[in-house]
């Protein structure tokens, strides 16, 4: 297909199109003259990956730069793959050092984290913002939440343990993060509601 047939398949317009080739996280066509390109089935999956990261996972093109190279070139080790995964998904650059409480949870919890990890840098801050909003998040609710989330790991390494080969592993733990952290945000905003309307039921006393 030429690049109008595939920015009509992808709904994505020519120009980003082409601006996406210039950054290097669309794959050239296959050159059929000097100023065109022939485009198949997979540029149409890399277009809409490119769009999904992009527009609903918040990721910087400079980020979906190093993811669809992580992509193309995954480990064999479905373990390894987890630590390639986490040096290219987008985590916030810890502001300060990190918290002995929080070191001191994961190692209570059996959690074995790198001590330079970006996510523990970025959990010791946002532990530190919401303390200083005036969250009470003392240490006992810091546990539940992350024993809560040790059920999501479980889900998310299952799923990549399932899959066919390094590359479908690598996508599912890479774009299955990044647009799955929205879907989490969603099912808490739910599961609160649910969780308040059951106990509300429950303080009410019966009418006779």
């Amino acid at each position: 297909m030429r690049i109008s047939e595939l920015a009509e398949a992808t709904g994505v317009p020519v120009h980003t199109l082409k601006f996406y080739l210039r950054e290097g996280v669309l794959q050239p066509g296959r050159a059929t003259s000097r100023t065109s390109a022939d485009y198949d089935d997979e540029h149409v999956e890399r277009v809409r990956l490119v769009r999904a990261l992009v527009e609903h996972g918040g990721v910087a093109l400079s980020g979906v730069r190093d993811i669809v190279v992580a992509l193309t070139s995954p480990p064999p080790s479905r373990h390894d793959l987890l630590g390639a995964a986490a040096a290219v998904i987008p985590t916030p650059a810890p502001r300060e050092a990190v918290d002995p409480e929080v070191t001191a949870l994961l190692e209570e919890l059996g959690w074995c984290a790198w001590s330079g990890a970006p996510a523990l840098g970025a959990l010791s801050d946002a532990v530190a913002a919401a303390r200083a909003a005036g969250v009470p998040l003392d240490a006992g609710t810091l546990r539940r939440y992350a024993e809560g989330m040790a059920l999501v790991a479980e889900a998310d390494v299952d799923l990549a343990l399932a899959a066919r080969g390094p590359a479908e592993a690598m996508r599912i733990v890479v774009v299955g993060t990044v647009l799955g952290d929205p879907v989490l945000v969603a099912l808490r905003r739910l599961a609160q509601e649910a969780v308040s309307s059951r106990r509300q039921r429950e303080a009410t006393p019966e009418g006779p």
